[in-house]
């Protein structure tokens, strides 16, 4: 019974691991209300500011934001890559990182090279891994995204292309549609264009402003808190796609544990059978040799 013991031994790992999956599954689900909370609740927000910062740069002409005007000349490009710092969340990180590979790889068809901004560690590993030049990087933000740990490293980026160095940002995340369903999304952050602004929630009326102190201290400080608040967006929208993602995984996980214990419980069966039907066989054997 040799076989039977290392069977039972499998059994016993299995049950082990599907509680572990189990365990996993419940905390990620609690975890995914509130992420998904928190994430909808920086929606009218994003929308809200989008509309205005549309509007204002529609409202006053003259004045053109570093933000809305195009580098022609810059031959890099900046990527905002957001990830999660843990993994078992299925295909999550994998489907965001291939987008963003898809477009470096584009980009460096057309002669630009491109350097990244890294939030959350599995992006981290992976960009040093291809030798992407990392200038920037935030990790480890736990389970709820803070807005002064994202402002630092985003604004390597934001400097860069005031500067003239970069010739457009891009941020790669994975949007949340629902608990069974997210994806991954390459957009452009800057140039802002008035287009993505308007998608934002911007209304179709042109409104004049007055402003205080003056036109360009507003919508310089109004244009930088919209950029953020987009990227603060991406990282609650990929965090709340993480907990689903992993909620998700989990239980698939613990499913295929439960199927595997079945159908290690029949093969441990059969063999016990068999031993048995052996034993029986031998002594009905004996006994007809000594009779």
């Amino acid at each position: 019974m040799a076989a039977g013991k290392e069977i039972r031994g499998k059994i016993k790992s299995v049950e082990n691991t599907k509680k572990i999956t189990k365990a996993m599954e419940m905390v990620a689900a609690s975890k995914m209300r509130k992420a998904q909370d928190r994430m909808r609740a920086a929606r009218p927000y994003s929308d809200k500011i989008g509309n205005i910062a549309a509007n204002l740069s529609q409202a006053n002409p003259e004045y053109k934001h570093p933000f809305l005007v195009q580098n022609e000349g810059a031959k890099k490009v900046g990527f905002v890559v957001v990830t999660t710092d843990k993994g078992l969340c299925g295909g999550l990180n994998t489907n965001v990182l291939r987008a963003v590979t898809g477009k470096l790889k584009e980009l460096e068809a057309a002669g630009q090279s491109a350097e990244v901004v890294a939030i959350g560690n599995k992006g981290l590993g992976f960009m040093n891994r291809i030798g992407a030049k990392v200038v920037a990087q935030a990790i480890q933000l736990g389970d709820q995204p803070h807005i002064e740990k994202l402002i630092g490293p985003v604004k390597v980026l934001l400097d860069k292309y005031v500067a003239g160095e970069l010739s457009a940002v891009y941020l790669c995340y994975t949007r949340f549609i629902n608990t069974m369903k997210q994806e991954p999304v390459v957009q452009q952050l800057l140039p802002l264009s008035t287009e993505g602004m308007k998608t934002a929630g911007a209304g179709k009326h042109s409104w004049d402003y007055l402003y205080e102190p003056d036109a360009a201290t507003v919508i310089d400080e109004l244009l930088v808190r919209y950029t953020e608040a987009l990227v603060y967006q991406a990282v609650a929208e990929n965090m709340a796609s993480e907990q689903s993602a992993r909620m998700v995984a989990m239980k698939a996980a613990t499913d295929n544990a439960g199927t595997l214990i079945g159908e290690l419980k029949l093969v441990y069966n059969k063999t016990r059978q068999a031993a048995i039907t052996k034993e029986l066989s031998e002594i009905v054997s004996g006994a007809a040799a000594i009779g």
